[in-house]
């Protein structure tokens, strides 16, 4: 079961709302557990005591031939077997090095221990108080413990990793004797690039820390390591296009799959069903082959899938460092060359709206265009994060595109343009007499409409801190409650979030829910500035030239060489969208068929040419066509006329001096 269906599935019967044990229920469990490992039954009369979950564990446990009197677990007792574990999973366990470290304070005098275990149920890490730590050695829940359901039946992380769903097991409800006085509570790690489980995270304890929210803080920390392990990847994947890119096997047409280290598929490139019967062999993310550097090249054929046929294999190298490998294929079929610059979005049935093209060739682009489409047919949430004007509202257009529904909503969101005070009424929606001036009737609200399709709040960074709660809750759930209304309506919603601040600090200056950011960050895309993709800048302006010239109906215009040279050095603060005015101001003011530099907007033009003595005024009578531009250098030249005094800078824009700091951060700009 997906993490998705699971929230879906769990409305009314979530492990969060189970009642606590009280010690008349115990007593039940016990009897029950007692006649089950007897008699085979746990009794009618007390069954309704015993959770269906851990019934179901008992039964396998049984089946498996655990013996219910074991007094613990068992431990690899070969040091070398417990430390080949730990490096099999090292990416494991740096991925959970941050959330242990922050929760580490918390457990030192709490008689709690937090435990990770790999995908077989091993313990590879453990911290919390120094004394649980040492009782829990005389059960085996240690560093090399085995706690698979097959070794010690019932139990917080067996149990999790046989039903892939987090749970807690409370004292007798555990099936071995020797393990009943403990309680837990664990919650699955999923690998992002297939949902499938690759370890749990267990917090462990004496009975009386039971606490219904032991799951909650354990799920927390799991969406935490994910996010983790989703941020190497994608480093991982961008390190490899980088060392790919820089290639001399970059040019070839050929079909290719790039591997990582570990024989997994990172990216592909030409692979299609009609060109590939065994396409579905070859998707991202799919181990393919064992390590790389286990084999020789002469292993290929009978390492891969019978009717997958291999050209060749090349290693790839980057700063010295070996990245992985490219895989050439071989195809039954005539292929047709690929556009590699651009990926187009169709517009959407019956909406009036231009075909959209995402245009750009460079490492850090097409990581996040593999990675967009990658997102779009897995039921989870996207977080979308770049500078403002790097386009990530197409970024979440190819998300849906990609859905595979052609009638699937399309509902954007603004939370920065919505007061504060309707930004609930917006998502929500309300019913008739909800406040002062709802409209008669009711509306729904963009929940609604975004039922069974895409969801896409920009700015997520600015809702406010107060509605984050509910539109946490209504992710979770799957449901939403309108203003002034009690009914629960289910929603089907793929939400993608954007936002061009670093959330991480503002979880720190408590602007924004660590729970709602590990809940809407799954998968996180981030969209390259233009200044980190300087190679996708001409088949922009070609891009935009052919697109205005016919927009406007006039003969595509030329760029004098000198032009060009300014255009491909020039910052761009204000990233793609400030490209694009820029091509539609001369366009629209341009005089001859060549763009000379005399026809650039002035803040271009000031960047390579401190002599010209523009005024902000001169600015905004130039037809500037970016706000951020114009800003941008008005920032610069208040640094210049006031000699870096930022007190003063802020007073002569009329901006306060935090204001001032961030505009900085976000253009680039030097105090000097």
């Amino acid at each position: 079961m997906t993490r998705a269906s699971y929230y879906k599935a769990s409305h009314d019967k979530t492990v969060l709302n189970h009642a606590v044990p009280d010690r008349a229920t115990e007593r039940n469990i016990r009897v029950a557990w007692e006649t089950f490992v007897t008699s085979g039954q746990s009794g009618e009369d007390r069954s309704r005591h015993v959770r269906s979950d851990i019934l179901a564990s008992w039964q396998r446990s049984m089946d498996l031939g655990v013996d219910a009197g074991t007094l613990s677990s068992r431990k690899f007792k070969d040091e070398n077997e417990i430390h080949l574990r730990r490096a099999r999973n090292a990416h494991l366990c740096r991925a959970a090095l941050s959330a242990f470290k922050r929760l580490e304070p918390h457990l030192s005098d709490a008689k709690s221990i937090l435990i990770l275990a790999d995908d077989q149920g091993v313990i590879i890490d453990s911290i919390g108080d120094a004394s649980v730590l040492e009782e829990g050695q005389s059960i085996h829940l240690e560093v090399g413990g085995q706690w698979d359901e097959n070794v010690v039946g019932t139990n917080g992380i067996g149990t999790v990793l046989r039903t892939g769903k987090p749970m807690y097991v409370h004292a007798t409800e555990h099936f071995v004797e020797g393990v009943q006085s403990w309680t837990c509570a664990g919650a699955p790690i999923h690998n992002p690039f297939d949902n499938s489980v690759i370890g749990v995270v267990d917090l462990s304890g004496p009975p009386d820390i039971f606490r219904r929210h032991n799951v909650a803080l354990v799920l927390a920390a799991a969406r935490e390591i994910e996010i983790a392990l989703a941020e190497q990847q994608r480093q991982d994947r961008t390190q490899l296009l980088e060392a790919f890119l820089q290639s001399k096997y970059n040019h070839s047409d050929s079909s290719v799959l790039l591997l990582d280290r570990n024989g997994r598929i990172l990216f592909r490139r030409g692979v299609d069903d009609a060109s590939f019967p065994a396409s579905d062999k070859l998707l991202v993310g799919h181990k393919l082959l064992p390590d790389l550097e286990a084999f020789s090249d002469k292993d290929l054929p009978r390492l891969l899938p019978p009717d997958v046929q291999a050209q060749g294999l090349e290693r790839l190298m980057l700063d010295n460092a070996y990245q992985g490998a490219a895989l050439f294929l071989r195809s039954g079929q005539k292929k047709v060359p690929l556009k590699k610059s651009s990926l187009t979005i169709r517009p959407r049935r019956n909406v009036p709206e231009d075909t959209i093209e995402i245009i750009g060739t460079s490492s850090k682009m097409l990581e996040a265009i593999e990675l967009a489409e990658r997102a779009a047919k897995a039921n989870i949430s996207v977080l979308i994060q770049g500078e403002t004007g790097v386009g990530k509202e197409l970024f979440a257009r190819l998300i849906h595109s990609r859905l595979g529904l052609p009638d699937a909503p399309y509902v954007p969101l603004n939370c920065a343009a919505v007061s504060g005070d309707l930004i609930g009424a917006e998502l929500f929606g309300y019913v008739d007499g909800a406040f002062t001036g709802a409209v008669r009737g009711g509306r729904p609200g963009k929940f609604e409409l975004a039922d069974g399709g895409l969801l896409c709040l920009d700015e997520i960074g600015d809702m406010p801190i107060e509605l984050q709660p509910y539109l946490l809750r209504a992710l979770e759930q799957r449901a939403i409650y309108r203003m002034g209304d009690s009914k629960r309506r289910p929603v089907d919603v793929r939400l993608v979030a954007m936002t061009n601040r670093d959330l991480r600090s503002e979880i720190e200056k408590g602007a924004f829910r660590r729970d709602l950011f590990y809940r809407i960050g799954v998968v996180t895309i981030m969209v390259p500035p233009l200044r980190e993709r300087s190679s996708d800048i001409l088949p922009l302006i070609e891009h935009f030239s052919n697109h205005y010239a016919e927009k406007i109906g006039r003969a595509k215009m030329t760029f004098g060489a000198a032009t060009l040279d300014l255009l491909l050095n020039y910052r761009w603060p204000g990233n793609v969208r400030e490209l694009r005015n820029t091509i539609q101001r001369i366009y629209l003011v341009g005089s001859g068929p060549v763009v000379t530099i005399r026809d650039l907007p002035p803040e271009l033009r000031d960047d390579f040419d401190e002599t010209e003595e523009d005024t902000l005024e001169s600015i905004l009578r130039g037809n500037s066509g970016d706000l951020e531009s114009i800003e941008a250098s008005a920032i610069r030249r208040a640094l210049l006329t006031e000699k870096g005094n930022l007190t003063r800078v802020a007073a002569v824009l009329g901006i306060s001096r935090p204001t001032l700091y961030r505009k900085m951060r976000q253009y680039r700009i030097e105090r000097t």
